[in-house]
C-alpha cells in the first residue's frame, strides 16, 4: 500500500510539473505487448530491455519522439496476454496535434523495430468508449485532468502482479520519466479557472 501511495504522489507531482511547463499536453495512450505465439516466452526482463531500448532510441527517431516530454508505463503479466505494458506518452500539445496517428507511430515502431515483429500494440485512441482522458489536455482543463488522474491510477495497483518465476528483484513494474527542470518564466503567468 505504501508503494502505491508513493507512486501515486510522485506521478501526480510529475503531471503537475508537466502541466506547469506546457500549456497543452497531448496525452497518448498505447498498450505494448507481444504476439500470442511468443508471449509465453517473454520474460519481464526481456520486456524491460525492449521498453528501455525504445526509450533510449527516442533521440535517434525524431519523426516519432520529437516533442515527447514525458511518459508513465506499467508492466503487467496475465496468463492470456503474457507480459504487456500500459503506456502513456506526453507530447508538447503546441507541436503534436494528431493523437491517434502518434499512437500508431509508437505502436508500429514497437512492433517492427523494437520487437522485430514479435510485438503487438493497441491504440486506445481508436476506442469508441474512451472517457476522454487521453488526447489534448489544455492547461486549465481541470475536468479532463481529473479523468486522466483516474485513468492513470489504474497503473498504481498491485493486483495485476508480475509472475515471480519470470522476473528478478531488479525488474520494476512501474516507471515514469524524470521531472523536467523548472524553467524560469519569461512571460505573464497563465490564467487558471480560479482567476476568474
Amino acid at each position: 500500500m505504501a508503494n502505491k501511495i508513493r507512486r501515486e504522489n510522485s506521478t501526480q507531482e510529475y503531471l503537475d510539473e508537466l502541466q506547469d511547463r506546457y500549456s497543452k499536453l497531448n496525452v497518448i495512450r498505447v498498450d505494448l505487448a507481444y504476439k500470442k505465439d511468443s508471449n509465453n516466452k517473454i520474460t519481464l526482463e526481456k520486456a524491460n530491455e525492449d521498453l528501455e531500448r525504445m526509450l533510449n532510441n527516442r533521440r535517434s527517431k525524431p519523426s516519432i519522439f520529437k516533442d515527447q516530454v514525458g511518459y508513465v508505463c506499467k508492466k503487467e503479466y496475465t496468463e492470456d496476454r503474457g507480459v504487456h505494458i500500459h503506456a502513456y506518452f506526453f507530447y508538447d500539445g503546441q507541436k503534436v496535434k494528431k493523437s491517434s496517428f502518434k499512437a500508431d507511430q509508437i505502436g508500429k515502431y514497437w512492433k517492427e523495430n523494437i520487437t522485430k515483429d514479435k510485438g503487438s500494440y493497441h491504440n486506445s485512441h481508436r476506442n469508441k468508449y474512451t472517457d476522454n482522458a487521453i488526447g489534448m489536455l489544455e492547461h486549465n482543463d481541470t475536468d479532463k485532468r481529473k479523468k486522466l488522474d483516474k485513468a492513470i491510477s489504474y497503473l498504481y495497483k498491485n493486483e495485476q502482479s508480475i509472475n515471480p518465476i519470470k522476473t528478478n528483484k531488479k525488474s520494476r513494474a512501474f516507471c515514469r520519466g524524470i521531472l523536467p527542470k523548472k524553467k524560469k518564466s519569461t512571460g505573464r503567468p497563465r490564467k487558471t479557472n480560479d482567476d476568474n
